[in-house]
């Protein structure tokens, strides 16, 4: 039985995390799938319940610039420009991984995407759990969930839990820029431009 849970609930949602199962929390772009990224047996669980194939990366959910630093490496001069500008937010920025990053999170890939939901809720959750990986919380293909009913129709009955959102939530995907090359470039447009991008860090080329 998946429980509903609302954003008073941020301690009991940490505990079954904690516990190493999978809870769908808001972003302000999508409800993701959430569990701990460091924990190989969760990360699997994650594949399973969307019906995902392990070649289809997932990312890191981080509460801070540290954690991305700690997961990464030959990182360009710029990122933390960006990342004072734009996260939290509607960026997945791509770097090169380091051996830290579990192999069933990026599938042995050279890089790895790092994402900071723009949810209070959240990152409040974030910060206590450290990183996770919160891919879309539906089904490989489906439509991105943005209610909790959304999440439901989908993942009931298969993970412990879905706390309902208190801010808005946009259904707009967050912006992907691989920031491993000479230049940033955009794998997936969401929100943010390449031009909003480039306005932070054009003194910087």
């Amino acid at each position: 039985m998946t429980e509903l849970l609302t954003p008073k609930d941020v301690t009991k949602a940490v505990a079954l995390l904690q516990a190493g199962q999978l809870v769908a929390l808001p972003t302000e772009t999508v409800y993701g799938l959430f569990g701990l990224a460091l924990d190989d047996t969760v990360v699997e669980k994650v594949y399973q319940v969307k019906n995902r194939q392990h070649d289809h990366a997932l990312n890191l959910n981080i509460s801070s610039f540290d954690q991305m630093k700690y997961f990464s490496q030959n990182q360009p001069k710029y990122l933390e420009k960006l990342y004072n500008k734009f996260m939290p937010g509607s960026l997945t920025v791509i770097l090169e991984a380091n051996k830290r990053v579990p192999s069933l999170v990026n599938y042995g890939m050279p890089t790895v995407g790092f994402r900071m939901p723009d949810n209070q809720t959240t990152l409040e959750i974030l910060r206590q759990t450290g990183p996770m990986v919160g891919p879309s919380a539906n089904l490989t293909g489906n439509p991105s969930p943005k209610t909790a009913q959304d999440v439901l129709s989908d993942l009931s009955g298969q993970i412990a839990a879905v706390l309902k959102a208190d801010e808005s939530i946009s259904g707009i995907d967050s912006t992907i820029v691989d920031l491993t090359g000479e230049l940033p470039t955009i794998l997936r447009q969401g929100a943010l431009t390449l031009s909003e991008i480039y306005e932070v860090i054009k003194d910087d080329f």
